[in-house]
């Protein structure tokens, strides 16, 4: 059990939510927060990841064309933690994401384990996106009559990645808007185009046949594209730059996930309906991983097939800077809170960049480049994120449920449901982890049992211990009575300002009115202070206190 002092017992229940969002300018309005989640969602998801998941879908033996499905059930699994995070946003709406979310309701042990997950999960998802870039540069090959090495030139790319964030040009959200409407258009365009001039074939999407053998390769498959949607709640982490969070954080990320998952379940009908599933396989049984050109080809030749392989790595190469920049601030913002060496908390001094941690970042990401297979990324990536959301629904259930003893918790916005949303969304995940196979809950096994190690060997020793609303949420089910002596001790120790561990009147009153026991008069206040005051010294110490909230109690 945590050690109790005076000072986590007051943090309990009065700490503040970090407050950043005051030095900050809140400029960012609906629309802005719906393009920050789009762009972190749509990319990978549309030009590498359908022919994977349609053979994925045949059990690995030949492509099926129903993974509209697939995203569908993808999107209603993560809308659960999109709730739970939009609730957690408008609590904490400048403290930077999930990993803080985690680890200010389960501790930094917790915490630990976390961030290591969120740092794979993300640098997994940025090496994903570059997986992308190679596999649409072999039609740049064609087009200038150059021979390309795929590998040299993805490590070439993410070494100019890597520079371009250690140089500090972090306005790259600037471009952001542009290329996800320019991405919405284009997918919206081709579509209509395939729907308007070729011989679409609706029932390849729709037969019986479509779905796999058994409900569990639809399930596997859906646990496979749970990566396509990860970005969506990554809006949370600018927070504190938006305006009125508690409106557009929760409508933005609710919104952009609608849009995601109409474009992901349109594109995808198009793209089995307007080209056989065969079509998006090599003659070696494996799936292209340039779905995009297949079917620009299909629908407009050459010309804009090249136009549409061109678009996708720029797209790609956007993501992976995007992304590299997001990932690097997990070990950086573990370091802040001495769960990592200091040295990662370091900022370059000429370009206030954490160098190290982009570094040690990109070197990761070429490490997956080189020695994971495409399928393992997608695996690992969704997994780790599967296994993150199930924690961030957990979070809303102790945070809500150990709120009375923790009130620096209270969200402007609550997730609806409460708590059967969040309890679906743990079951799901749950479920979908068990099916996608070893891989994938292996992934959260190793990141479990890294972030153990890691705080065992370093944090352990760096921090300074908190009583957490996961453990007050623990003894709430098995020891009521310690949570409630620590509640009144919390309320004495913050009402005694001048921390002679005695309260005047006028402290009992401020203690008092943070137990909210409700006594609004003064008179009856004074009636009950003189009361509390045994030893008739005019003060009242932490036993007489102690001693009157549980009589004042029992007689309620």
């Amino acid at each position: 059990m945590t050690k109790i002092t005076a000072t986590n017992l007051i943090d309990a229940i009065l700490k503040p939510i970090d407050i950043v969002s005051d030095t900050l300018e809140r400029k960012l309005g609906l629309f802005s927060v719906v393009i920050i989640s789009l762009s972190a969602m749509l990319g990978s998801g549309l030009f590498v990841l359908p022919a994977l998941v349609m053979l994925d879908l045949g059990g690995g033996a030949a492509p099926v064309a129903g993974i509209w499905l697939a995203y569908l059930i993808a999107a209603f699994a993560i809308m659960p933690a999109a709730f739970s995070k939009g609730e957690l946003a408008t609590a904490m709406p400048a403290s930077g994401g999930s990993y803080i979310y985690i680890e200010r309701t389960f501790g930094p042990l917790v915490g630990t384990i976390a961030g290591i997950g969120l740092w794979s999960a993300s640098m997994l998802k940025s090496a994903f996106a570059l997986i992308g870039f190679k596999a649409y540069l072999w039609v740049l090959e064609e087009l200038l009559n150059v021979s390309i090495n795929l590998e040299v030139s993805a490590l070439i790319l993410l070494t100019l990645i890597v520079i371009i964030n250690i140089l500090g040009v972090s306005r790259i959200k600037k471009v952001q808007t542009p290329i996800v409407l320019a991405l919405v258009a284009f997918m919206f365009i081709l579509s209509i185009w395939a729907i308007l001039t070729m011989e679409m074939n609706w029932s390849a999407a729709f037969s019986k046949d479509a779905f796999g053998a058994s409900w569990q390769d639809v399930a596997h498959s859906a646990g496979l594209v749970f990566v396509a949607y990860a970005g969506v709640t990554k809006v949370a982490a600018v927070g504190g730059e938006i305006k009125n969070p508690s409106r557009n954080i929760p409508y933005g990320i609710i919104l952009s996930l609608i849009i995601a998952c109409v474009l992901y379940v349109f594109v995808a009908i198009v793209m089995v309906a307007a080209v056989d599933p065969t079509g998006y396989i090599n003659a070696d049984g494996t799936a292209r991983e340039d779905p995009l050109y297949v079917l620009s080809h299909a629908i407009g030749g050459s010309t804009i097939g090249v136009f549409s392989a061109v678009f996708a790595i720029t797209v790609l190469t956007a993501t992976a800077l995007s992304g590299i920049m997001a990932t690097s601030r997990f070990p950086f913002a573990m370091a802040r809170d001495n769960l990592l060496p200091a040295a990662l908390e370091n900022v370059h001094r000429k370009f206030k960049t954490p160098h190290l941690s982009i570094i040690g970042t990109g070197v990761a990401m070429a490490i997956s480049l080189i020695f994971l297979p495409v399928s393992d990324v997608i695996k690992l990536a969704s997994g780790f994120k599967i296994l993150i959301f199930i924690v961030i629904n957990a979070c809303v259930i102790v945070l809500r449920s150990s709120s009375k003893h923790h009130r620096w918790y209270n969200p402007e916005w609550k997730s609806p449901l409460y708590p059967y949303m969040q309890i679906l969304g743990i079951i799901s995940g749950i479920i979908l982890l068990i099916m996608m196979g070893s891989k994938a809950y292996l992934g959260g096994l190793f990141a479990i049992i890294l972030g153990i190690m890691i705080y065992k060997t370093y944090g352990k020793g760096h921090i300074n211990p908190e009583i957490t609303p996961w453990e007050t949420f623990r003894l709430m089910l098995t020891n009521r009575e310690v949570i409630e002596h620590r509640r009144i001790f919390a309320a004495f120790n913050a009402a005694d300002v001048e921390n002679n561990n005695s309260l005047n009147l006028i402290e009992f009153m401020s203690a008092i009115s943070a137990l909210g026991l409700g006594f609004d008069e003064h008179s009856t206040l004074r009636e009950y202070f003189h009361r509390a005051d045994v030893d008739r010294d005019g003060t009242i110490n932490v036993d007489e206190f102690m001693r009157f909230i549980g009589i004042i109690e029992e007689e309620e």
